[in-house]
């Protein structure tokens, strides 16, 4: 039992005595401090104390105010307490709508014991990984070395980070240029055990492939005009930490054949020699292309994408997280001020508008040039829509999301899927979650609502 687990502080909050008598009974015993509330009224009283909890465990349903409302009221008061609320209710709205007003996950009754703490570990686990991060933020002056965004895409990325940066388990990141496959990596060495070894970067895509195979695995001397003394590749010098293979769909069929036996046996030879080397290195690749229609192709070895396909994580679009531009140009205005002793510009909200509304087909990297480029126009001072570069776009945002969706593949029956579920959830939102009226303003019997509702579980 750990120091932090001990310190952690739970308020467990139902109005059914079996279930809150039985989750205290299970965190005491995983070690952690708990304390039971009956109501709502009990909830706020408790929570406004100097020393807030570091979880609140609380059912939806209580008598008078109900959890959501007490949720809400937390949150306006501004504290930031992560709460887990538990429903009966899981598949109507009410979870959603839990979700949406601050909550960090639910839980459906009845429940599984295990699955609530495990919940509890995965939620203080983030909390360590997003404590690093920012501490890793806080150190560094290179923006190539983080990550902003507090979204939910991003957030469930540092879950991610959490869970796998710690193995040595191979690593593709999947995504759009210049949406920071990068720093990923950089992420997931830094908070990795071979944190203190080096973290060496190949782009594959920049090397022609006689160049490409003396970079990653070195050669002898002689073994080509021009190779004057033996070099070591750059899997030697990754030895004891982490390899980055970037755009690493470009790679030829013969140079994948070379890096499989890496990825298999950790050893090869030099261009040139005889000698097998071995290495303990963490491989950790990008792309942004799609190899499963490579293999297809026949232009991406099968055996290598599985070796490579242990755990994939993906980058999401710009435009897929459109609420971390704000943390992302006030990053980009800190970094590029007018002059060093400037303060930052700053965004009128005509601009700031437009940022949000623009499709950005060039990611955070477009994002960054637009920022620098429209500081320097605006001589440091506010920034409007005359400093940018962007064409506003006439499109409407479903327009623009349908577009998002044709650049990654998506069938037009995946599309119409997706509208679809989204249209009942929201039916059901707007109707509190009553499915006779929601049915009848998409124009549906109950019946054939509940059927469709079952289609998508």
């Amino acid at each position: 039992m750990t120091k932090a687990t001990e310190q952690r502080h739970i308020l467990i909050a139902d109005d059914d005595p079996g279930i809150r008598g039985l989750l205290c009974e299970v965190f005491d015993e995983e070690g952690y401090l708990t304390e039971p509330a009956e109501h709502g009224g009990e909830v706020l009283a408790k929570m406004t104390k100097k020393h807030p909890y570091d979880l609140l465990i609380m059912d939806v349903r209580m008598p008078g105010q109900d959890g959501l409302t007490i949720l809400e009221q937390l949150r306006k008061n501004g504290i930031t307490t992560p709460v887990i609320m538990m429903t009966a209710h899981g598949t109507s709205s009410t979870a959603i709508r839990a979700i949406q007003i601050g909550a960090y996950d639910y839980v459906i009754k009845p429940f599984d014991v295990e699955e609530v703490t495990l919940v509890v570990k995965r939620l203080f686990d983030h909390q360590q990984l997003a404590s690093k991060v920012r501490e890793l933020e806080a150190k560094s002056f290179d923006p190539r070395d983080k990550m902003i965004g507090n979204s939910p895409a991003m957030q469930e990325i540092y879950k991610q980070i959490g869970r796998v940066a710690h193995t040595d388990a191979t690593v593709l990141i999947t995504g759009e240029t210049g949406t920071g496959k990068e720093v990923l990596a950089n992420l997931i060495h830094v908070n990795s055990a071979r944190r203190n070894g080096p973290m060496v970067k190949v782009n594959c895509a920049a090397l022609p492939e006689s160049l490409l195979e003396s970079e990653l695995f070195g050669h002898e001397k002689g073994a080509f005009t021009g190779a004057v003394a033996q070099r070591k590749g750059r899997f030697e010098l990754a030895h004891k930490g982490s390899i980055f293979l970037d755009e690493i769909g470009e790679m030829t069929l013969a140079t994948q054949k070379k890096l499989l036996r890496i990825l298999q046996e950790r050893e090869f030879e030099r261009v040139g020699g005889t000698t097998t080397v071995r290495v303990d290195v963490r491989v950790i690749a990008a792309t942004n292309r799609d190899l499963e229609a490579d293999v297809r192709a026949g232009t991406f070895r099968e055996d290598l994408y599985y070796r490579l396909n242990v755990i994939t994580l993906h980058l999401p679009a710009l435009r897929q997280r459109i609420g971390d531009i704000p943390l992302l140009a006030e990053f980009f205005l800190d970094k590029y001020r007018y002059a060093p002793s400037s303060p930052p510009a700053r965004i009128s909200e005509e601009a700031m508008e437009r940022l949000n509304n623009y499709d950005w087909p060039g990611n955070v990297r477009q994002l960054e040039h637009e920022i620098e480029r429209a500081v320097i126009l605006s001589r440091g001072n506010v920034i409007t829509s005359e400093h940018m570069s962007l064409v506003p776009s006439s499109r409407s945002a479903l327009q623009v999301d349908i577009a998002a969706r044709l650049r990654e593949k998506s069938t037009l029956e995946e599309l119409l899927a997706d509208v679809e579920r989204l249209a009942l959830q929201e039916a059901l939102v707007q109707h509190d979650d009553d499915l006779k009226v929601a049915a009848r303003s998409l124009g549906l019997s109950e019946a054939e609502f509940q059927k469709r509702q079952k289609k998508y579980s």
